[in-house]
């Protein structure tokens, strides 16, 4: 008489559009448990936590209902500094999700490649960059990184902040 009602989509190697939003409203839940007070945020501000990499987060654009922020970890080379993987992130507060746009990678992999050669659905790779994103999320959460207004270390430049400095 009653279907059994499925359980939502779990992040599945086949994404459909569904589970992309479920993933969309995943990332939204980890970005406010790691930025609870994101809203009075301004700049950039480092989070650090003992025997974990520095992270960064730029507030870059503030709307009625979106707000623009790049993550990112800082690495110095002795000839440079490098800002990976530089995740540019779209929070819509109304709909309650986040995604990442864009980020930053010094390698890139095949599926990437498949992407930007056509071979790879839309769909795919906003799976693939958001999935990123969430275990990536998870990580920071995990290392204790938070980032709250009595916490949260204003920077002037984050590629010229030092550790130290």
């Amino acid at each position: 008489m009653f279907a059994a009602i499925s359980p939502p989509p779990r992040f599945r190697d086949a994404p459909d559009l569904p589970a992309l939003i479920e993933l969309y409203e995943s990332n939204f839940v980890r970005v406010m448990r790691l930025a609870p007070e994101l809203a009075s945020l301004e700049g950039s501000v480092v989070s650090r936590v003992a025997g974990a990499l520095d992270l960064y987060l730029t507030v870059e654009e503030r709307f009625k209902y979106t707000t623009s922020i790049v993550l990112t970890y800082r690495f110095d080379h002795e000839d440079c500094i490098d800002l990976e993987p530089r995740a540019r992130i779209h929070v819509y507060h109304d709909v309650r999700a986040a995604e990442v746009v864009s980020h930053y990678r010094r390698r890139r992999s095949r599926l990437f490649e498949r992407w930007r050669s056509g071979h790879m659905p839309e769909v795919q790779r906003r799976w693939t960059m958001n999935r990123f994103l969430n275990k990536w999320l998870r990580f920071c959460a995990h290392q204790g990184h938070l980032f709250l207004d009595c916490t949260a270390v204003p920077v002037a430049d984050p590629s010229l902040e030092s550790r130290d400095g």
